[in-house]
């Protein structure tokens, strides 16, 4: 197929890329780079736009054949989602707008959305699986879930189809392509731990070990990146059919609490990490765990990399390499 993939040169955008590319598809990047890298980019056509500019997108798809558009292009810190909304909701849900009204307009009919599991917001059972209540406590979830309700109601009223796939927590990096994570400000556990090991970063900071939870540390379900794009090829490989309307959730179905991340980060790095416990954030659940089966029954998708060591270890050596040999740009 030849699809078009917004956001193509950042985190998940990149990876999943790659393993389109790998797939046989024919891929276009659409990106602007104001939080992508170029370094990530991979052997296709670039396609330079911003989503909020509609007459822009509309000129750039005009006469333009593609059979379906991968979504990632968006923001995507909480914090700074409350500090600044407007611009959450011009990102996420106008630039969104604008993309689907190109689409229809140029006929492109199916659409693979990065959604989240912040729309979920504060978890009312163990797993939380599609049909969980949606009750998102940040401004990113909301918008997130605005996205979704749009989808939802595009379909139903145009020969369109669009599937949401919810993240949970993206981890991990394809050392193979010299792939990773990479974000300014870096608000991710795993990479600011190991940031902290290499003293390359800030020192390491635990927000809370008061919780419910066996040892005071909120408990995260991690999905590896690679095994998030392979989710990608999967649902934009089953889109068939027009006005159909899917969601899926994406994790492994295990929970790590911080301090077991901590642990496997420093098995990775070889030496202890040193953290000091802060206050809690706002709006962190206990747990967070993901039940992923619709999406390994419909999708036939199953992680690859299911263990945290194993992500941490890939995670490493990405820092490693980005630290030493990537000029970032």
């Amino acid at each position: 197929m030849k699809l078009l993939v917004t956001g193509g040169a950042g985190y998940v955008g990149s990876h999943t890329v790659r393993a389109l590319l790998e797939a046989g598809h024919d891929v276009t990047v659409l990106d602007n780079l104001s939080t992508g890298h170029r370094w990530a980019l991979q052997d296709c056509e670039l396609m330079s736009v911003d989503l909020r500019d509609a007459l822009h997108l509309n000129q750039q798809l005009k006469g333009r054949r593609f059979d379906g558009v991968l979504h990632f292009a968006a923001k995507s810190l909480v914090g700074e989602s409350k500090s600044n909304p407007i611009l959450y909701y011009q990102n996420n849900v106008t630039g969104t707008a604008n993309l689907v009204d190109a689409m229809l307009k140029a006929g492109i009919p199916r659409l693979v959305f990065s959604s989240t599991a912040a729309i979920f917001g504060n978890p009312k059972r163990d797993l939380i699986d599609e049909k969980h209540p949606k009750a998102p406590i940040n401004v990113y979830g909301q918008t997130k879930l605005t996205v979704e309700n749009m989808l939802e109601s595009v379909t139903k009223s145009a020969g369109f189809s669009a599937t949401c796939l919810r993240y949970f927590n993206a981890a991990g990096a394809n050392n193979a392509a010299n792939l990773g994570e990479w974000h300014d400000p870096e608000t991710h556990l795993i990479p600011n731990a190991l940031r902290a090991a290499a003293g390359t970063g800030q020192p390491l900071t635990l927000f809370g070990d008061d919780y419910p939870t066996p040892d005071g540390t909120c408990v995260r379900d991690y999905v590896h990146v690679d095994d998030l794009a392979s989710a990608h090829v999967a649902a934009i490989g089953k889109m068939r059919k027009r006005g159909v309307f899917n969601t899926h959730n994406l994790g492994n179905g295990n929970g790590y609490s911080v301090k077991e991340v901590i642990a496997a980060c420093e098995a990775a790095v070889g030496k202890e990490i040193p953290y000091k416990v802060g206050p809690r954030r706002e709006g962190d659940p206990a747990t967070l765990v993901a039940s992923s089966a619709k999406a390994r029954k419909r999708l036939n998708w199953e992680p690859k990399h299911d263990g945290i060591a194993e992500i941490a270890e890939s995670a490493w050596r990405w820092e490693c390499y980005r630290r030493d040999k990537l000029v970032l740009r």
